[in-house]
């Protein structure tokens, strides 16, 4: 099954291609440019991957958390292309990104930056099932379960023990490892956002 897929939910822009040739490609440092460079990375990436848009079968896209215009970006443009071309679509999590780095056998507690000493977090088991639905904790609050997870963050964390994950690697390999579960219910993406904007928290 072939796929497009592309994660604008943080600073680095993620797009992967399995196609005729698989394409793996990541541009740093664009966090306020995804808009303006997304769809030239997806075609430059069909070109090496030698495969045409109507060959796609499954239009894949990070849900968050993450950057909120960042993950609406890449939600809105995965739906369009589903719909325009009456393919699946798939919804991958950034928690998954950096469950699917861990190759052992063991459970992980994936964790996401929130700043000031908060994390967006969500636990897995060993294989790869959530077994603690995406909540919000504090850095105690982490740290307190050693021993039970293993911790998987996106970046280095002082006071944290923890493995840092490649997300744009493990980004693909939960694109893979889902792909079967895609769906033509394209309303069944929506971004994840564990904690509401700012500016929703002040409505």
């Amino acid at each position: 099954m072939k796929y497009l897929a592309f994660d604008t939910s943080a600073s680095r822009l993620t797009v992967a291609v399995g196609g005729n040739k698989n394409i793996l490609k990541s541009v740093d440092e664009c966090f306020h440019s995804h808009s303006v460079i997304l769809m030239q990375e997806i075609e430059q990436s069909l070109q090496s991957a030698m495969t045409d848009l109507s060959e796609i079968d499954v239009f894949a896209c990070s849900v968050g958390p993450g950057s909120f215009t960042g993950i609406r970006i890449g939600v809105s443009t995965a739906k369009a292309f589903a719909y325009a071309l009456s393919k699946k679509v798939l919804g991958v999590t950034s928690f998954e990104s950096l469950a699917y780095n861990i190759v052992d056998k063991t459970k992980k507690l994936t964790i996401i930056d929130a700043r000031h000493d908060n994390f967006y977090v969500c636990g897995f088991d060993e294989n790869n099932v959530v077994i603690l639905e995406p909540c919000f904790k504090t850095k105690q609050e982490i740290i307190d379960l050693y021993g039970e997870f293993l911790i998987v963050s996106d970046v280095e964390i002082e006071g944290v023990n923890c493995i840092v994950g490649n997300m744009a690697e493990g980004f693909v390999k939960a694109v893979e490892a889902k792909i079967s579960s895609a769906s033509y219910n394209r309303e069944s993406v929506v971004p994840l956002y564990v904690k509401k904007s700012q500016a929703e928290e002040e409505l």
